[in-house]
C-alpha cells in the first residue's frame, strides 16, 4: 500500500464551539457532525484520515480534494453544521439555543469560534503526531471520557485498530 501523497497537504484542523460551551456532550450533536462529514466525503469533496468530537470541539485530519478550496469547504463545514445546531436546539431547547445570540450583522446566532485552525501537515512524521494526538484526546485527565482510545465511539481510534468504518467516510493513512 502507498503512503498518503504529501504534495497534497492533509490538514489538521480543529473547530471550537463559541466559548468553549459544552454543546458537543449530546450525542445528536455529534451525528451532526457526522453527517457533514459524511457528506462531503461522499461528494468526494474532502478525505477524511482521522477524526475525534470532544464536548466543546473537534479535531480532523482531513485532504481537501482538487477542484475544491479548503476556505470554501470549512466555511460549508462549519455553516452547515451550525444552521443544524439550530434547527435541533429550535426543536428541542430554545433556553439553550439563547446560550448561542450574538450581537452581530450576518447572523442571529454563532455556534463556532471564528478563528478555526488549519494546518498543514507536510511529513507523514507530523501526520502521525496530529493522529496520535487526537486518538488520545479523549483520555485527557480533563476529559476522561474512555479508558482506552478505541472506547471513544466519536473518533477514528476504532477505525486504526480494527479497519472498520462505522461512519462510512475514513480512510486510511496507509491507503
Amino acid at each position: 500500500m502507498a503512503e498518503i501523497n504529501f504534495n497534497y497537504h492533509p490538514q489538521f484542523f480543529t473547530a471550537t464551539i463559541l466559548e468553549w460551551k459544552p454543546l458537543l456532550q449530546t450525542d445528536a450533536f455529534k451525528d451532526i457532525i457526522i453527517k457533514s462529514l459524511l457528506f462531503l466525503a461522499n461528494e468526494k469533496s474532502i478525505v477524511v484520515y482521522g477524526f475525534v468530537i470532544m464536548p466543546n470541539h473537534i479535531h480532523l485530519i482531513w485532504q481537501i480534494q482538487d477542484g475544491y478550496k479548503r476556505d470554501v469547504i470549512q466555511m460549508r463545514f462549519l455553516k452547515f453544521t451550525a444552521q443544524q445546531f439550530k434547527f435541533k436546539l429550535l426543536d428541542t431547547d430554545d433556553a439553550r439555543l439563547s446560550l448561542f445570540l450574538v450581537n452581530a450583522k450576518d447572523r442571529q446566532y454563532q455556534f463556532w469560534e471564528r478563528n478555526s485552525l488549519s494546518t498543514d501537515l507536510w511529513s507523514p512524521g507530523v501526520f502521525t503526531q496530529k493522529l496520535d494526538y487526537i486518538h488520545n484526546n479523549p483520555l485527557q485527565q480533563k476529559w476522561q471520557l474512555a479508558t482506552l482510545p478505541e472506547d471513544y465511539k466519536y473518533s477514528s481510534a476504532r477505525f486504526y485498530l480494527t479497519n472498520e468504518d462505522s461512519f462510512g467516510f475514513l480512510k486510511h493513512h496507509n491507503e
